[in-house]
């Protein structure tokens, strides 16, 4: 609602509050896409969705949309000034539920779906093909306001135990994504995140398709596992240090069971992020392919285009992730921008995802971090010994 005039003031007090919030740095007409369009009825004989640059772009909206979305909560605005719903209803969608974190009543993602209504209005009858019926997007990092102790604790977690299950968050979000898979199909469902979201997408993902769910997944700046191995990697003393750090830090029930083991084995890389699996049907592997767009000045993410993929374990004890790529198909689309020397907060950012000038390299399997490590999501398990009684 609007809040009354206040005693006292006058029109051009009005006026200049609303030229403020128009003029607001997140409006999505301020710093939103300049050159990409609405959906009209065109988009039923030749859907812009098939443009692999317009998906790109409205996804990167939806995830600004959920920064937005705890950024409105944080500063009370109201459904008439609302930063959020811009970035999302341009593209003839609609906010159907939002991911809240129960420690701080922080939103960290949200569900948006395919507006029937508003497409109607426009003319648009039916859903443009490669349209996803629902979008799970999931924001990263937020250093402001109450959520920002629960965001590094997160990213805290993440680089000490390599995995993201021991938080809240990754519950809630694996249950929204389970739920919109049963209601519309996985291949009218995608994934996305940015930075802290992306880490959770990717493992929101495979966690799926470890059970033959195979949503796409797409993926802006995710973090890399080879940030804690070039820790690990520096020195006897710095390994001491490590560890007394990690006992500060979110415990992971997953990890703490297997304590011992993954000291010795966590240099691996994307071990915990995708391991073996099989299909459950017996007509064989099908294929999990995330789109993962990262920034070479990016000190987050550029390990994903690192031609040596970070450090190798001494031992060889690299056993999930041996075998073939079944038959050497692709283990995840990279998308590698590359401007030369950035500020970290420009490379790291997402607004450079829909901007007019981006220029990407499509990398498939250039990476040993990619391909050796994803390449065991295709292959089958190693057969267990036979003990007999």
């Amino acid at each position: 609602m609007k809040r009354g005039r206040e005693e006292g003031s006058s029109d051009m007090d009005i006026q200049v509050t609303e030229a403020e919030e128009e003029a607001h740095p997140y409006a999505f007409h301020v710093s939103g896409p300049r050159n990409v369009a609405s959906p009209n009825w065109r988009d039923l004989i030749n859907s812009s969705w098939k443009d692999e640059n317009y998906k790109r772009t409205v996804i990167a909206c939806f995830i600004q949309a959920v920064y937005l979305l705890e950024l409105d909560r944080q500063e009370h605005r109201t459904e008439e000034n609302a930063l959020a719903p811009k970035w999302w209803t341009r593209f003839k969608y609609k906010l159907t539920q939002t991911l809240v974190d129960e420690r701080d009543g922080s939103i960290f993602g949200a569900v948006l779906e395919w507006d029937r209504t508003a497409a109607f209005a426009d003319m648009i009858l039916i859903r443009p093909s490669g349209a996803p019926k629902a979008v799970l997007a999931l924001r990263g990092t937020l250093l402001k306001g109450p959520t920002m102790r629960r965001d590094i604790e997160d990213d805290l977690r993440f680089l000490a135990w390599e995995s993201l299950k021991g938080s809240v968050r990754f519950k809630v979000a694996l249950d929204a994504l389970k739920l919109v898979a049963e209601s519309y199909g996985s291949s009218n469902v995608c994934i996305a995140g940015h930075s802290l979201g992306a880490g959770f997408a990717l493992q929101v993902g495979k966690t799926l398709a470890k059970e033959g769910v195979y949503a796409e997944a797409h993926l802006f700046n995710p973090p890399s596992i080879s940030i804690a191995m070039s820790l690990r990697n520096i020195g006897e003393k710095a390994g001491i240090a490590w560890k007394k750090l990690k006992s500060m830090l979110p415990s992971n029930s997953e990890s703490q069971a297997t304590n011992d083991a993954e000291d010795k084995t966590s240099i691996v890389g994307l071990r915990n992020w995708v391991p073996n699996f099989r299909e459950k049907t017996s007509v064989g592997l099908k294929k999990w392919v995330p789109h993962l767009y990262v920034n070479n000045s990016d000190y987050i993410c550029c390990y994903y285009t690192d031609p040596d993929g970070g450090a190798q374990d001494k031992n060889g004890d690299d056993k999930e992730n041996r075998g073939d790529t079944n038959g050497g198909q692709v283990a995840a689309k990279l998308f590698v921008m590359s401007k030369g020397k950035q500020k970290f907060m420009e490379a790291h950012g997402l607004e450079q995802w829909w901007s007019d000038d981006l220029q990407l390299q499509l990398a498939l399997n250039n990476s040993k971090l990619i391909s050796r490590q994803l390449k065991s999501l295709y292959s089958l398990p190693a057969p267990q010994p036979t003990h007999r009684m």
